[in-house]
């Protein structure tokens, strides 16, 4: 590895494979590749240091593919849309695990809580208002809330069942229910 870029992709894999607490640094340096030393060299507060590397990671990617273009997007239909898309090539592309929800399983989680809800939070918050521009008006923050709790349910049900198509049912469903118009308004 040339870099310590080089080792967050592998160590959130880890993470996601094992959680935190079964990430140990034995299972660490075999799939990394890499001995204690060389990991300590990139990451001297140990795991809890890595484990913050991956959650970095994962905040930048949401960052530039979800919530940027949730706040900037001018069609709120196609920002929706494209929201949706890039969450599903992301969880696909993991193996549908969220490293957020997996820290706050075990042990771990009063470590990270404070993380993880604060993504989520903004997640929520940039979706708020692409919602109300389809016209949900003032439920626009209770279904942004539902939308983001859906796709974590979604995950794991159709890692439950190890049936990737249930990820994307679920999933079309809500973007449905992003930009159906709510009972009562007028299109």
């Amino acid at each position: 590895m040339s870099d310590r870029h080089d080792v967050v992709p592998i160590l959130a894999r880890v993470f996601r494979d094992h959680g935190f607490d079964g990430s140990s640094l034995a299972v660490i340096s075999r799939q990394t590749g890499m001995g204690k030393g060389s990991l300590y060299h990139y990451f001297p507060r140990g795991k809890q240091e890595m484990a913050e590397a991956v959650l970095d990671d994962v905040e930048h990617w949401f960052q530039h593919h979800v919530f940027d273009p949730l706040r900037h997007g001018t069609d709120a239909a196609s920002t929706t849309h494209e929201m949706f898309e890039q969450t599903a090539r992301y969880f696909r592309s993991n193996r549908l695990v969220c490293v957020f929800g997996a820290f706050t399983l075990g042990l771990e989680r009063s470590a990270f809580s404070g993380r993880v809800a604060a993504h989520f939070a903004h997640w929520i918050e940039a979706l708020t208002p692409v919602l109300r521009r389809l016209g949900h008006g003032e439920a626009a923050a209770e279904l942004a809330e539902e939308i983001v709790a859906g796709i974590q349910g979604a995950l794991v049900l159709s890692r439950a069942s190890d049936d990737e198509t249930r990820f994307d049912r679920l999933l079309s469903r809500l973007e449905a229910s992003a930009v159906r118009l709510p009972a009562g308004v007028p299109g």
